[in-house]
Parts: C-alpha cells; structure tokens; sequence
C-alpha cells in the first residue's frame, strides 16, 4: 500500500500514470497489432471485429461500475488507515465481478447472433463476426475479475501488479494472434477467430496471474473466504458510486451502436474506416485515460484523509497534465492521419472515410483529456452522478441531431463528426462547472 496523502502531487501522478501508461501502451499495441493482422484478411474482416469490439463498451460499462465503486471505497478506506475495511471491500468486490461476468456471457452468447445480424453491411461480415464473437464473448466475461482485482491494487496506491499483468498478457496475445489468424507453426488457419481465441487465451493467463498477488497472507489485500457472503449494503454502497461511472460508458456503447447504423447503408468500407479511425484516437487518449486511472486514487486518498487543498491541488496539476498532453497528439494525429490509416488498409474508400473521421474528432482531443480528468475527480470524491448527467447530454447533442439528418439525401458521415466535436466541448464546460460547485460543498473547510 503507497500512502498517497503526503508528499509531492505532481509525483504521485507522474509515477502512477507511468505505470498505468506503460501497460495501456500495450494493450493497445496488441489491439493495434491485432487489427494489423486482421487487415490482411479484407475489408469485411476488419468490419466485423469492429463492430464486435463494440462490446467492449458494454464490458467496460459493467466492469467500470465495479472497478470505480472498488477504487473509491478502497482508497478511502487506506486514506482513513482502515485496513480491515478495505480488505472487506475487495472481497465483496471480488464476488460482486463473477456475478457479472457470468450474466454478461449468458446474455451476450444468447443475443451473438442477432447482434451481428444487426449491425452487419452484409452476409460475409456477419459471418465473420459471428465466428469472432464465439471467442471473443468469453474472454470479455473473464475481464470483470482482472478488472476488479486491478482497481482494487490502484485503490491502495499500487499500480506496479496491473502493468506487470497486463504486459504480460498483451505481449502473450500479440505472440498468438498471427499465428492462430493464418496458421503459422502448430496450428490450423482460423482466420478472423484466430484473434479471439488469442485474446481469450491471455485473458484467462491473466486471470490466475494477478490472482496470486492477493494470495500472500502478508499483502495488503487478500483473498479472505470468510468475507464472500453477499453483504448488500457493501453491494449498494459500490453500485451508488459505480453506476453513474458505468452507465458513461454504456452511452457510449449507445454512440456506437447508433453511428455504426447510420454508416451501414455506406457499406463496410465505410464502416471499417470508421472503426480503424477510431482505435488510432483510443490509442492517442492513452496518455489521458492513464492519467484519470491515477487521478482517482490520489485524490481519493486525500478526500479521505479530509484533505481538502490537496484534493484541490490534484485536479489542477492533472489537468494541465492531460491539456498539454492532448493539444501534442491532436497535432500529431491531424497531420499524420493519411499514413496512420494506410497502415491498415490499403482501400481507397477506407482511408478517405478513416482520414476525415481523425481529421475532425482531432479538435476533440484537448476537451476530452480536461472532460475525464474531471470525471475521475468526481469518482474520487464518491459522486459521480454530474459527470453522467454531462454524458448523458454529450450523447444527446451528439447523436440527436444525426439520427435526424440521416433521412436526408444529402447528408454526409462528417456531419456526424462535427456534431462529435460540439457535444464534446459542451460536456468539458458542465463538467468543470459541476466540479467547482463540489469542491465548494464538499471541501470546506479546507484542511
């Protein structure tokens, strides 16, 4: 356990964004990597991994409601110096995370094929993302425990074990992913089920691994059996701080869902420009995301232990971190957008829609770094409700109007960009305001 109510803030955040960092670089690179190899299968291919990767939203939607309440209620606990209570916590939280896993495959194997038929530009990208989802489903199921176990190690300060893992486990997907795609060595050509059954491979490596992290008697955090009856009242207190947290996250999953039906009558091309321009700007909020992951327990701890300046100070140091950051990519990402899709896909249509996809969500990029640095404070000081209701209206501003505009003949898919870009802004500015009236109500006095 890091104590992270003295000392440096600017430290703190540095240090424990470097770890997060280090392991979101390679997830990323696996997904990356991931999308490099599929790319050689074709355009439908590539398609059809995208729009079953919008699950992923949905897992992080569940997984993330866990994963704040966890981080939250355990930082707080370690701010207070109450051991026994954070441990309680992390049990609870452990039990909690299997349920969910186990609904989440149950529901998500039943609707695999619906959903795919739904979403699909055409018969053979519907195929494709049937056979991905049959593995890919599962291993989604197995990321609610590594995800829980991971929030409750940043709960305590210690990023160190979630890196080592995660690192671990993308190097290990990066390795297995070629050759299960195309055959290489030992195995048989699955091609675009080759990717998931690698993800799920590392996945479920990943699962044990970080599990004996919390085996030692002497850590912090432990496994305690004792500790696995359902405490409901635990459940509501996580869930409280969780929900709003989740439900972010599955209004975006809602975004997805709506933009991938509005680009389906301009085909899989369409689609899969779409989908690679998306995972290159995940990849450049990295940094960002990072960062927010670190803001929460570090503030946390400090709202915990009734340090308010310390609270405040965090979020001023944080976000001039992701501004600065954000306004470095943006450029990047604008003027490198041509080669960035290119790596990919070499379709002429694909990189056009993918070009003019980075070249306008780019404006997005410094907003979006403020807006989750913003959210994670929020998460550390137990309330995370304004920064769902800012989502809730981002997704309004930004999807309403393009529903709408999609009946016209004219209407063209940067419309849906630009929308993107102006609910984007609206939602930095709530949220700052928001921020400001809680510190008001809930630092003072200051200490």
């Amino acid at each position: 356990m890091q104590d992270l109510t003295t000392g440096s803030l600017s430290g703190h955040l540095i240090k424990t964004t470097s770890f997060m960092l280090v392991s979101m670089i390679f997830q990323t690179l696996y997904v990356l990597v991931d999308l490099f190899w599929v790319g050689r299968l074709g355009t439908d291919a590539v398609a059809a991994v995208g729009i079953s990767a919008n699950l992923s939203f949905i897992v992080l939607a569940i997984s993330q409601m866990l994963a704040v309440g966890t981080t939250t209620l355990v930082s707080h606990a370690a701010g207070r110096k109450e051991h026994d209570q954070a441990i309680v916590v992390f049990n609870q939280s452990q039990v909690l995370s299997m349920a969910a896993g186990v609904s989440f495959l149950a529901v998500a194997m039943y609707y695999r094929t619906a959903y795919a038929a739904a979403l699909s530009a055409d018969a053979s990208m519907q195929a494709q993302a049937e056979q991905y989802l049959l593995w890919f489903i599962p291993a989604m199921a197995l990321q609610f425990a590594m995800v829980a176990m991971g929030a409750a190690l940043r709960g305590t300060g210690n990023f160190r074990p979630g890196m080592i893992v995660q690192t671990g486990t993308v190097i290990l997907n990066i390795v297995f992913a070629p050759m299960l795609i195309f055959g290489w060595g030992p195995f048989d050509p699955m091609g675009v089920s080759g990717a998931a059954v690698a993800t799920l491979v590392a996945i479920a490596i990943g699962v044990v691994w970080i599990s004996y992290y919390f085996v030692d008697q002497d850590a912090y955090l432990r496994f305690r059996v004792s500790e696995w009856s359902p405490r409901f009242g635990m459940w509501g207190r996580m869930l409280k701080i969780g929900l709003p947290a989740g439900a972010e996250f599955a209004l975006m999953g809602v975004y997805m869902l709506v933009v991938y039906s509005i680009t389906r009558p301009f085909g899989a091309a369409a689609q899969a420009g779409f989908g690679i321009g998306l995972r290159i700007v995940q990849s450049a909020f990295l940094p960002v995301v990072a960062l927010g992951f670190a803001v929460a327990p570090v503030a946390g701890q400090n709202y915990g232990a009734r340090k308010g300046e310390r609270v405040r100070a965090a979020f001023t140091s944080a976000a001039s971190m992701a501004a600065i950051a954000m306004l470095v990519f943006a450029a990047g990402v604008y003027v490198g957008a041509v080669p960035l899709i290119g790596l990919f896909s070499s379709d002429r249509e694909v990189i056009h829609v993918g070009v003019d996809y980075l070249h306008i969500v780019s404006l997005n990029f410094v907003p979006s770094g403020i807006t989750f640095v913003s959210a994670s404070m929020f998460q550390a000081m137990g309330n995370t409700l304004p920064s769902l209701m800012t989502s809730f209206i981002r997704i309004v501003v930004g999807v309403l109007p393009a529903v709408i505009l999609s009946r016209r003949p004219d209407f063209a898919l940067t419309w849906i960009w630009w929308f993107t870009v102006l609910s984007t802004a609206l939602q930095m500015a709530l949220n700052l305001a928001l921020l400001q009236r809680e510190f008001r109500l809930k630092l003072i006095p200051a200490t």
